[in-house]
């Protein structure tokens, strides 16, 4: 795992000297992504300078540096990720002639474009990567992303400069960056708490898409793009082709898909772990891990001290059963005031995933053991996890008929009921609902719902589930809302479900945009690589086989993966209500972090900046405070803003 940047400039105003000098400043700044070493690779004739960071994983020597320059002489690469099934491709190149001077998945990238070309070679290519090919003789740069977007890319044009980089924080080495705030964007921000792919925070700048390669020419400033995977597609023709064999003959095939998977990503030079949050995904992966070990494998938690947010009693039964070497931290008030001043310099643009807290926090505490993490993301969205797909699916079938008139009306009694006195009436009950059944945040959930019965479409109604801030023109001042995935929905004929349209946009936005991009920024903020077995792009094709049933079933999600996990964990701790990894911001906002939220939300300050309505924010903060509504989600989208722009 690795950090690059680059540029490719025409002008006669920047000479070989400063072009080497600017790249290697850049790739600098990246330093954390990369402590074990530096390049800088520079072609003076045509003006263009690669930059690359070092940390090393596989292949320790020096035959892993980079930039590296293929045998025959015409590609260079700078690049960052792993290549699960570079040994498989390694031996191939070696049947073909190819000599190769060590065993670094980089020299095995590199060649196999050098051998293959490069589609061909990403038709091939098992892993996570971001990647800059230089090809001297065409005189063309690629610059190419893996398929779920696990690796970063940013690029655009400052001036006639053409730059690239795996993090924003670069581009201010450049004199004429002016980092001007694209305020489209910036809704998109309030909107999701992310900012989907293609759009970045900063006007001309523009993130790679996953599965996508670009093709730059200098000379006519033009950037032809287009993908070499498409996960729409993928996921019409494998559901087009369902698998029907019995049960467990469906659950022997994932096992073995999984459990390579995970064996894949085992491949390391340095010490190993797993994040473990208890839940099902991170269990399973931990699971086939230790299966696969010869000694305990060492897991990492993150616990909380208020009871509704806390996995960590439940990480540590699941340790104790597969037998791994565990390590638990738990995460206070005080924590979080230490970890919010670094959150922009760790993010570059704004980004309001609260959960990006405790994930830098786990990451400190696995980097001090290990070098690598495999995680369980991916599982949620590739078999069904998250409450929205169980309920969303089965309230799109009760109510598609029902009158709008009579679903607004439903929708507005129960939004004048409060959150908090929802929570208060499901804890009447909840000793009558049977465990299995029973639910975090109930008042949450309740206004979430009537959001979703007004929507006229499924496009409408899914929108509004995912979205903090619904109107978003109310809140942020100039711009227009630039078009996502989520823009002018429409269904697939082979996409027919509520549910499967869902998993399908969470994998094509939240997952790379939002999971992704948390994982990356603050595993690699402490130089902590991780990677995510379910999103071997084969087992995702696997996955979209699977009948609605084996992922969903009588009101549970993920059905066939806590059958495969019921293998090596009791029944008890498989079958509970999910709670996710969201820390108690509510809280904490009304509490230890009130006094940094109001010098943020000032209402001269926001007037000045000229960027947030201060009379909207006004009226969420005063009813957050007074306990009426959790308005968390939606003021840590403007905070995570204020604090980003409070650090420009």
């Amino acid at each position: 795992m690795c950090g690059i940047a680059g540029v490719w400039s025409k002008s006669s105003r920047n000479s070989s000297t400063d072009l080497r000098d600017m790249v290697r400043k850049m790739s600098n700044t990246l330093q954390h992504r990369g402590p074990d070493g530096e390049g800088v690779w520079l072609d003076e004739e045509n003006g263009v300078a690669l930059g690359h960071r070092r940390l090393a994983i596989v292949d320790l020597s020096d035959n892993g540096s980079q930039p590296m320059i293929s045998s025959c002489g015409r590609f260079v690469i700078t690049y960052n990720g792993e290549v699960y099934n570079s040994l498989a491709l390694s031996r191939i190149l070696e049947k073909d002639g190819i000599q190769l001077k060590g065993h670094s998945d980089t020299e095995v990238l590199l060649e196999s474009c050098a051998k293959w070309g490069i589609e061909q070679t990403l038709a091939r290519a098992v892993g996570m990567f971001a990647f800059a090919l230089w090809d001297r003789a065409a005189k063309n740069l690629y610059l190419v992303r893996d398929r779920m977007g696990e690796k970063p890319l940013y690029y655009g044009w400052v001036g006639d400069m053409f730059v690239f980089t795996s993090e924003l924080k670069t581009l201010k080495k450049i004199p004429e960056f002016t980092g001007e705030v694209d305020r489209g964007a910036m809704k998109l921000l309030q909107r999701f708490s992310y900012i989907p792919s293609p759009h970045c925070i900063y006007k001309g700048i523009k993130k790679l898409p996953p599965a996508s390669m670009a093709t730059v020419r200098h000379e006519t400033k033009s950037i032809g793009l287009r993908s070499y995977w498409d996960i729409t597609k993928q996921a019409e023709i494998s559901t087009s082709k369902l698998v029907n064999g019995s049960e467990e003959e469906v659950l022997e095939v994932l096992h073995s898909k999984l459990s390579l998977s995970v064996a894949g990503q085992m491949m390391a030079d340095v010490p190993l772990g797993a994040f473990l949050s208890g839940g099902v995904d991170s269990s399973l992966i931990t699971a086939l891990m230790q299966e696969r070990s010869t000694k305990p494998v060492q897991t990492f938690t993150i616990g909380f001290h208020e009871e509704n947010f806390n996995e960590a009693i439940y990480a540590k039964q699941v340790a104790q059963i597969l037998g791994t070497e565990h390590t638990e931290v738990y995460l206070q008030s005080s924590d979080a005031l230490a970890v919010i001043p670094e959150l922009p310099q760790l993010f570059d643009e704004p980004f309001a995933d609260s959960s990006q807290i405790p994930t830098y926090l786990l990451s400190k505490v696995a980097k001090q053991t290990v070098s690598v993490c495999l995680s369980g993301d991916g599982g949620d969205e590739l078999f069904g996890g998250y409450n929205r797909y169980l309920w969303g699916d089965r309230m799109w079938r009760v109510t598609n008929n029902v009158p709008k008139n009579i679903r607004q009306i439903l929708a507005k009694l129960i939004t004048q009921v409060p959150p908090r006195r929802w929570d208060q009436i499901y804890g009447m009950i909840e000793l009558f609902i049977p465990k299995r059944a029973r639910m975090a945040n109930p008042g949450d959930k309740a206004h979430k719902f009537a959001g979703l019965i007004v929507g006229e479409g499924l496009g409408d109604r899914f929108l509004d589930m995912v979205s903090y801030w619904k109107n978003v023109d109310e809140l942020a001042y100039g711009g227009s809302e630039l078009a996502t995935c989520f823009s002018n929905l429409s269904s697939s004929s082979a996409l027919t479900g509520f549910a499967q349209q869902m998993m399908l946009l969470d994998q094509k936005s939240y997952l790379p945009d939002d999971l992704m991009v948390k994982v990356d920024r603050v595993s690699m903020g402490v130089s902590l690589e991780t990677r995510a077995p379910f999103l071997d792009h084969r087992l995702i094709e696997y996955a979209w086989q699977l009948p609605q049933e084996m992922k969903i079933r009588n009101g549970h999600g993920k059905w066939l993966l806590k059958k495969l996990l019921g293998r090596y964990i009791p029944k008890e701790l498989v079958e509970r209500p999910k709670m996710g990894f969201q820390p108690p911001i509510g809280q904490w906002l009304r509490g230890p972090l009130r006094e940094w939220s109001e010098s943020l939300l000032d209402e001269s300050r926001l007037n000045q900046e000229g960027y947030i309505n201060s009379s909207v924010i006004q009226r969420y903060w005063k009813e957050h405070l007074s306990g009426d509504h959790n308005w968390a989600g939606q003021l840590w989208t403007v905070l995570m803003f204020q604090a980003w722009l409070a650090a420009q």
